[in-house]
């Protein structure tokens, strides 16, 4: 497989291998690597996936060294025991938690749900003659709708490829997360009626209607304690866990890559 350089170090011809206390980590491993580690490019999932593999080298190399780590051991009880001993994460205070859970009313609230009814006009993201097409066909029927509303149920029949066209492009109840990403994002601002534009999303582009929000409402401390709690332990428990693999790439030396602030980010998961 050709890879693809990872990282560039000025004045250097060509990047370094990657290695870990004089380890290799090789190519093979982080092309195989690859898949668990989507990004929106080649190059980008291959730099995480080597990232990985340098994490679980370090932490592998630290638990050889400490004697945690033998021929008929496992390695992730191994590592799993090295985090319990060396990654100390302190409980967050009660304090902690009631601060948190007053800044941050948006994680701690009951979701925003629209009613919505939509008309989608369907074209693939890379067919820009469609895409056109079907925007100004869009535009032409939001300016008759922006006239006459009721007649929605008429046009999604008629003209919408989304299946809701048979409850007259009812989509009910929606909660942040029900509909494809780029609606998604959209529906959370949108107010109440007919919007404007057509909405795009790797479907095509969407009439939108909003019948109805019910906005969500804060919920009381007392009701969202543990989870605020959790919060506070996993923020706690991803810096500790930062600043430890940073003291571990010091230690054993690594080449070819650098970590980033959330090279440990799969450990938590």
């Amino acid at each position: 497989m050709q890879m693809i350089d990872i990282e560039q170090l000025p004045g250097a011809a060509t990047p370094p291998p990657v290695s870990v206390g004089g380890q290799p980590i090789l190519e093979r491993d982080i092309a195989h690597e690859m898949q668990y580690h989507p990004a929106d490019s080649a190059g980008s999932a291959q730099l995480k996936a080597a990232r990985a593999l340098v994490v679980r080298e370090l932490l592998r190399q630290r638990a050889v060294q400490l004697g945690l780590l033998t021929e008929d051991a496992d390695e992730d009880r191994a590592v799993a025991e090295l985090l319990e001993r060396e990654l100390a994460v302190p409980e967050p205070s009660e304090a902690d938690c009631e601060r948190f859970h007053a800044t941050h009313p948006e994680r701690f609230s009951t979701p925003t749900r629209v009613s919505v009814r939509h008309i989608l006009l369907a074209a693939a993201p890379d067919d820009a003659e469609a895409r056109d097409a079907q925007y100004h066909q869009g535009v032409t029927l939001l300016e008759m709708l922006s006239q006459h509303p009721e007649r929605l149920t008429e046009f999604a029949a008629r003209y919408s490829d989304c299946p809701s066209k048979e409850q007259g492009g009812e989509l009910g109840w929606l909660e942040p997360g029900q509909t494809v990403a780029e609606l998604d994002r959209a529906l959370q601002h949108l107010p109440q009626g007919l919007h404007a534009r057509p909405l795009a999303s790797r479907y095509g582009w969407h009439l939108v209607m909003v019948d109805a929000r019910e906005e969500g409402q804060r919920l009381p401390y007392t009701s969202v304690a543990d989870q605020v709690r959790r919060s506070l332990h996993e923020q706690a428990t991803r810096r500790g866990l930062r600043h430890y693999l940073l003291a571990l790439e010091a230690e054993i030396g690594v080449e070819g890559v650098a970590l980033d602030d959330d090279s440990g980010g799969a450990l938590m998961q």
